[in-house]
């Protein structure tokens, strides 16, 4: 095998990424992303999200979903009551918190289910000083791109913001990911920050419509990237 440039890390020649596909609605395409190897799938529970699932798939719905997949709840600044109601009602396996939910919040909600928070960041943002209240009350962090409004962006995310900092917990890679994004993930993951890397978010760019995903699309992206 030919030796890589010095400034390019080499791919590694196995991985075991994980692939979350955010903005679910429909569940014969849930079953789908199971059947391909997709590890989890998210429901947007944010009124406001073009990809909201509380008038789109009924609890009763959701409770039929079998397979290996784990169901991730996206949610935003949610009263706890209600919140856990949902997490029960559709037998959620996980809850992402992308708000501005503070850490005693998501730590009273970590008691119950496994917390993902996220954060949306911009160069120069201090991670170590955001994400240092969470680190206990928190299982995982997503990181994302900063926009006008909650939820993902669709835009790019820097993942230069990420190795000039330690993250000392397991995160989502998130951001406006795309078909052929896979090379350079698999590089970033070879490098120290990407060690802590759980796994990758993909949404708007894998979509026909909203909350309507290219199958063929996603399953490219999940043979390229697993193999």
């Amino acid at each position: 095998m030919p030796e890589s440039p010095a400034n390019i890390t080499p791919i590694p020649e196995r991985n075991n990424f994980r692939i979350k596909v955010c903005g679910m609605t429909q569940p014969e395409q849930v079953y789908a992303l199971d059947e391909m190897g997709v590890d989890l799938a998210g429901f947007i529970f944010y009124p406001k999200s073009p990809r909201f699932v509380g008038n789109k798939l009924s609890a009763a719905a959701m409770k039929q979903i079998k397979g290996r997949i784990a169901k991730v709840g996206v949610f935003v600044n949610t009263p706890y009551e209600e919140l856990m109601k949902t997490v029960e009602d559709y037998r959620l396996d996980m809850v992402q918190l992308h708000g501005d939910e503070s850490a005693f919040f998501c730590e009273k909600v970590a008691n119950y289910v496994t917390v993902i928070k996220a954060f949306r960041l911009t160069h120069g943002d201090p991670i170590d000083w955001m994400v240092r209240p969470f680190h206990d009350g928190s299982d995982m962090y997503m990181f994302d791109t900063m926009g006008a409004g909650y939820g993902g962006t669709g835009k790019k995310f820097d993942w230069s913001v990420l190795r000039e900092t330690q993250i000392d917990k397991l995160y989502f890679l998130s951001g406006g990911l795309e078909p052929g994004d896979e090379t350079d993930i698999k590089r970033y993951a070879a490098e120290e920050a990407g060690k802590k890397m759980f796994a990758i978010d993909i949404n708007s760019r894998f979509e026909i419509s909203p909350g309507v995903k290219d199958l063929n699309k996603v399953k490219d992206f999940v043979t390229n990237i697993k193999n």
